[in-house]
C-alpha cells in the first residue's frame, strides 16, 4: 500500500477507538504524522520501535542497504508531532466527563496541565530525528494517540467482559496478555503500587490515552464519582503523591508494554488490509492476533 493510504488507515482506526463520543469532529491527531517521505511510497517492510531517534534511523539505513526497508515507524512522537503533543490532551476532557466529572471542572483541570506540558515541550529540539531521516532519505512517521486509543479500548472492553471483583484479578488478567507477560519476565510488568490485592476493585478507570498524564488534582474527584481502581500506563511521582490521598487502588500496567499492545492491535487491523513485513526494535515486540 502507499504511505498516504497507510497513514489514512492509521487515522481512521485511531478515530474508531477514540474515547470521544462525537467522532465526526475528530479530523486527526496532532501527535501522529508522516514526518518525512512521499505519500506515493510503497510500504511493504517497516521498522517499528517505541522510540526512534538518529541512532535507530542509522540502524534502519543499514538494514535497508542489506535487506530492504520502506518505512520507519516510531510510537512516541518526533518533530512537529512532538511539538503538538499537548493538544491531544483535550480528549481527556471527554474521558473525564464519561466518568461523571463536570465538564467545566474537567476543562479547568486539563487546561492547566496542557499549559504545563506545552511549557515543558516548547524548548525541545523537536526536529533532530526528522532532519536525520531527511538526510538519510528514509520515510519516517510516528503513531501515538491512535495506538494508545487501541490499548485503552481493548482493556476497557476486557474488564467489562471479565468483570473482575478483586484487584488481584485485574493483575491476573493483565499478566495473561502476551505484551504484559513478556514485560513481567523482564521485571517491567504490571505492578500494584497502591492498595491491596484483596481489596474490591469497584469501578475501574483505564488511563491509557490522551497524550500524557493529565491533571494531578483529578484523583479526589474521580473518587467522588465512584472510581475505586486506576489502571494506568505510567504514573509520575507528583501524580503518585496526589493519588495516595484519594485512597484508590492503583495498578501501573507498564509503559512500554502498553505502548506495544496498542501498536500491535493497530497493526493487526492494518494487516487485515495489506500484509506487512515488520522488523522490531527499540522496545517493540510484534504479537499478531490475526
Amino acid at each position: 500500500m502507499k504511505l498516504s493510504y497507510f497513514y489514512s488507515k492509521v487515522l481512521e482506526f485511531g478515530i474508531d477507538k477514540d474515547p470521544r463520543q462525537d467522532k465526526a469532529r475528530i479530523a486527526g491527531f496532532p501527535d501522529t504524522a508522516v514526518l518525512y517521505g512521499s505519500g506515493e511510497k510503497e510500504v511493504r517492510k517497516v521498522l517499528v520501535g517505541i522510540d526512534i531517534d538518529t541512532s535507530e534511523l542509522l540502524l534502519a539505513d543499514k538494514l535497508r542497504s542489506g535487506k530492504g526497508l520502506d518505512l520507519v515507524i516510531s510510537h512516541h512522537p518526533q518533530g512537529q508531532a512532538y511539538a503538538g503533543l499537548a493538544q491531544v490532551m483535550r480528549l481527556q476532557i471527554d474521558l473525564l466527563k464519561s466518568l461523571g466529572i463536570n465538564e467545566k471542572v474537567a476543562s479547568g483541570l486539563l487546561e492547566e496541565r496542557i499549559n504545563e506540558v506545552e511549557r515543558k515541550i516548547s524548548p525541545a529540539n523537536h526536529m533532530r530525528a526528522v532532519d536525520s531521516a531527511q538526510l538519510l532519505d528514509l520515510p519516517f512517521m510516528c503513531i501515538h494517540t491512535p495506538a494508545d486509543n487501541h490499548v485503552w479500548s481493548y482493556l476497557c472492553g476486557l474488564f467489562a467482559r471479565s468483570k473482575p471483583d478483586k484487584v488481584s484479578r485485574i493483575l491476573d488478567i493483565l499478566k495473561s496478555i502476551p505484551e504484559y507477560s513478556l514485560a513481567e519476565s523482564r521485571f517491567a510488568g504490571p505492578k500494584l503500587i497502591l492498595g491491596s490485592p484483596d481489596r474490591a476493585c469497584g469501578k475501574i478507570m483505564v488511563d491509557m490515552t490522551g497524550g500524557t498524564e493529565g491533571s494531578k488534582d483529578v484523583y479526589s474527584k474521580l473518587r467522588k464519582c465512584g472510581i475505586r481502581t486506576l489502571v494506568s500506563m505510567h504514573l509520575g511521582e507528583e501524580h503518585f503523591k496526589k493519588v495516595k490521598d484519594a485512597d484508590l487502588n492503583v495498578i501501573v500496567a507498564g509503559h512500554i508494554a502498553s505502548d506495544t499492545l496498542g501498536l500491535n492491535l493497530l497493526l493487526d487491523r492494518i494487516e487485515k488490509i495489506h500484509k506487512l513485513s515488520v522488523i522490531c526494535c527499540s522496545g517493540f515486540t510484534r504479537y499478531r492476533r490475526i
